[in-house]
This record gives C-alpha cells, sequence and structure tokens, in this order.
C-alpha cells in the first residue's frame, strides 16, 4: 500500500470532487494521504477535508511565496491548527528563491516562526526548497532544530543532500523523479537511506509519467514510487512499503 506524503487537496477539489480522487487513490493502493496548506486559509480547509475522509490528515502553515501574509494573527491561527490531532505536520514552509515573489529575509523569518512552532508542537516540518536549499539548511542549522523534518519534492544536490541528511531529515520524491530528464534526481533517490525516504504527488501539480500532462491527484503516486523502485534497483512492494511505513512514523501515525 503506498501514501502520498504531500498533496494539495484544497486545490484538487476545484476541478474534481474529493470523493472520486479518494475513492481513486483506494483503488490504487493508496492507504494515507496528506493534505498541505499553504497558507492560513487552505489550512483550515485543509484540516476540514482531513475530518470528512478516513484515511486523510493535513498540515498547517504559511507557504514561502506568501509570507509576506505572515504575522502574529497568522502564527495565532496556525498555532491553533496545530492543537488539532488530525493536523500531522507544520508547513509547508521553507524558502523560494526561484520565484522571488517575496523579499528573502521575510521568507526566513516566516520559516524561522515556523521552526519554533514544530518544536513546540512536536510535529515534522515539511520544507520547501528552491534554489534555496543551502539558505533552508543553513537556518536549521543556526538553531536547535525539530527532530523531524521533511525536505518535499526533492531538487537539491548531492552536497545539499548530505547535509540534510545529517539533520536526519526525510526526504521526499514527487513526480519529476519520473522525468526523462531527471537523472540527478534518482540518483539522489539512490543516497537516500531507506528508513528516510517518502514519495508524494503533489497534487495538481507535477503528473508523473505516464500523466503527465494531466492534473496529478493522489492515485498517482504509485508511478513516482515506481520511478523511485526503478532508481533503487529495488522491487515497487518494498519501495511501498518503506515509504508508507517511514511516512506513518514521521507524522506521527499508527504503524
Amino acid at each position: 500500500m503506498w501514501s502520498d506524503s504531500h498533496c494539495h487537496l484544497h486545490i484538487c477539489e476545484r476541478e474534481v470532487p474529493l470523493d472520486d480522487l479518494l475513492t481513486r487513490a483506494r483503488t490504487n493502493g493508496v492507504e494515507l494521504v496528506v493534505t498541505i496548506g499553504i497558507e492560513v486559509a487552505s489550512s483550515e480547509r485543509a484540516l476540514a477535508i482531513a475530518r470528512q475522509h478516513e484515511g486523510v490528515f493535513s498540515s498547517a502553515g504559511v507557504h514561502p511565496n506568501d509570507a509576506v501574509a505572515w504575522n502574529d494573527e497568522a502564527g495565532e491561527r496556525v498555532d491553533g491548527l496545530l492543537s488539532h490531532d488530525e493536523v500531522v505536520a507544520v508547513g509547508e514552509t521553507g524558502l523560494d528563491y526561484y520565484r522571488d515573489h517575496t523579499p528573502h529575509d521575510v521568507q526566513r523569518a516566516a520559516f524561522r516562526d515556523h521552526i519554533e512552532l514544530a518544536k513546540r508542537h512536536g510535529k515534522p516540518l515539511v520544507i520547501h526548497t528552491r534554489e534555496s536549499t543551502t539558505a533552508a539548511i543553513e537556518d536549521l542549522e543556526s538553531v536547535d532544530p525539530p527532530t523531524k523534518l521533511i525536505f518535499h519534492c526533492w531538487s537539491g544536490n548531492t552536497d545539499e543532500l548530505k547535509r540534510v541528511l545529517e539533520l536526519d531529515a526525510h526526504v521526499s520524491f514527487a513526480g519529476n523523479v519520473s522525468f526523462k530528464s531527471a537523472e540527478d534526481l534518482r540518483a539522489a533517490a539512490l543516497l537516500v537511506p531507506p528508513d528516510r525516504l517518502l514519495v508524494e504527488t503533489d497534487s495538481p501539480f507535477l503528473a508523473p509519467v505516464p500523466h503527465r500532462g494531466k492534473p496529478n491527484e493522489p492515485a498517482f503516486v504509485a508511478a513516482v514510487g515506481k520511478a523511485v523502485a526503478e532508481a533503487r534497483g529495488e522491487d515497487e512492494s518494498e519501495v511501498a512499503r518503506a515509504t508508507t511505513a517511514n511516512a506513518r512514523r514521521v507524522f506521527g501515525l499508527a504503524l
């Protein structure tokens, strides 16, 4: 059975009824889905979705591209959401230096606040990095980091991967690991220890081969897992077992 450790059902539901999406996911062997908030409103919606659907959990946080909206009120609302059992992670947070929608100092201040929230609640920190992995690592290394870290949709280089593994982080691979041009990602997937490995869809974005060009959805996580398994020279069933056990462990869910 598979787990989708990172998707955005609040965006997916704009095009497809959630009941249909989640039925297809279960039919394709997906037992666990974590839907990720990217600002306060979507974090609240993510919690509502998790409460309505078995096997779905949520996160709460503000994406770095929206970090200008991070203030005391937003922090208090996210803090409140994190008190609920269905909310199993903080984020997504982190740094995005590719789109550059938000000044870097504003992003880093919000990231530091999310780090503290993760430590306070004892929940994993879901980290977005784009052309900013080293900066995010430096921010984590400059403090006493949370005990549970997840670098989602991995895009860093080999040296950065070694550093995040030294932080005891989990590393999650998304649909782009299946792209023909993604030899570097497949090489990275081979280097991640089996107990730190996660897979995700990042739905509705980054649909994997053979679904490219379609809106992504949790049912497609098996295609991500297939690409990871091929990169590692392992059976798909073993990658499914390991990544699902890892997801349950890092999110504090029963094995």
